[in-house]
């Protein structure tokens, strides 16, 4: 039965959702100097709390998987982003560091949740367009995540509560995800691949899986630090600077990943992200003044935003899965980069420093390169010697 919504209708629904998931996770982010500073936390401490968010995204790996076979993606979807809106306000609520962990481990694992069934919906619609539209919904992401942190800086500015602040943007969002249900695509479960092949790692996966945790670790690290990196080594008294500026070339970025890509390539492409994340983190180290390091952390938004996008889409024209469960799989690696990321800077950073601990956003840059290379000398090597299924 022929979808009586249009597919331009289904992509505005289908934005908002990147653009809102962006939204909360950038409200989360922002707020994380404001959780260390009411528990006391040190870098260690903190680095503990976050490593809470990669163990409730592992948690929900087998769960994930398993919807998007059994369900229609727009289920999960719904239900799995209602959770996270009512987990983040649990968030700003807790007064102990058990019930902030708990809270913690269910915004991961909901996360995980929608963001396979979202990535899921926007292949699926990918289908119905001539033109590339990937990057576009990860640039909605981004733009959320702009306006979520400059939000964020707006209600810093009147003093107002965590409490209030993470409760109103679960309403909000709670509200638009009852409403925009009505308009996500239907009847897109895929009979087939649906299972995860054990025994040897397929090699097209592994490498879009590795590519992706290293541009994770980088665009975690800097969401959970970037605000403390401004308040403690750069002593700015609005934190959320760095934050901004970051979300907001990663969200030019991704607007333009899909005009880059048709010009120059994937490769390429790839090559000219791990370039700017090495010069923009090399350039706050090495030099910790206010503009400087925002010119560095603009250069570092700008190298990450395509990358993630960029592998979805491979991962979506796997011979051996279904795109939601070849998404699921590489986004195992994405988010367990995004969140491992955050705890191991905090590590480093309680040891030798935050500037120090910052190198790890370049070295990551800098693998980039040679797992790129390697997954397209294997994607090559498929059009001669097609792989079994």
């Amino acid at each position: 039965m022929k979808d009586p919504i249009s597919k331009n209708k289904h992509r505005i629904f289908l934005s908002t959702f990147f653009f809102m998931s962006g939204f909360s996770f950038a409200t989360w982010a922002s707020r994380i100097p404001t959780i260390k500073m009411a528990f006391g936390f040190n870098e260690a401490e903190l680095g503990t709390i976050l490593l809470a968010m990669p163990i409730g995204s592992l948690i929900g790996l087998p769960i994930s998987g398993w919807l998007v076979s059994k369900y229609h993606s727009r289920v999960p979807l719904a239900v799995g982003y209602g959770l996270n809106a009512i987990a983040l306000a649990m968030i700003g609520f807790t007064q102990h560091t058990y019930s902030l962990v708990a809270a913690v481990v269910l915004f991961a694992f909901t996360t995980r949740i929608f963001n396979i069934s979202v990535n899921t919906q926007a292949i699926t619609l990918q289908k119905q367009f001539s033109q590339k539209i990937i990057g576009s919904f990860h640039g909605f992401w981004s733009t959320g995540g702009i306006a979520g942190v400059a939000f964020s800086t707006l209600l810093l500015t009147y003093n107002v509560s965590l409490q209030m602040h993470l409760l109103s943007v679960a309403v909000i969002t709670l509200l638009i995800t009852c409403y925009s249900y009505q308009f996500l695509l239907k009847g897109d479960r895929s009979e087939s691949g649906n299972k995860i092949i054990v025994g040897k790692p397929d090699p097209y996966i592994l490498y879009l899986g590795i590519v992706v945790f290293f541009a994770a670790i980088c665009e975690g690290g800097m969401f959970d630090w970037s605000g403390i990196y401004f308040q403690e080594v750069l002593h700015v008294k609005i934190f959320t600077y760095g934050y901004l500026i970051f979300m907001t070339f990663m969200a030019m970025s991704r607007f333009l990943s899909d005009l880059i890509i048709a010009r120059i390539g994937m490769p390429a492409t790839y090559l000219m992200s791990a370039s700017f994340i090495i010069l923009g983190i090399s350039l706050a180290i090495l030099v910790p003044q206010f503009w400087t390091a925002m010119i560095g952390f603009s250069l570092v938004g700008f190298g990450t935003a395509a990358v993630v996008p960029m592998s979805y889409a491979l991962a979506g024209a796997s011979g051996k899965y279904s795109p939601g469960m070849a998404i699921s799989i590489i986004a195992t690696y994405a988010i367990t980069g995004m969140l491992l990321g955050p705890p191991i800077i905090g590590y480093l950073a309680h040891a030798f420093g935050l500037r120090v601990a910052f190198i790890i956003f370049g070295l990551s840059g800098l693998m980039l390169i040679p797992v790129s290379q390697l997954f397209f000398r294997h994607q090559r090597s498929l059009t001669t010697t097609p792989e079994k299924a």
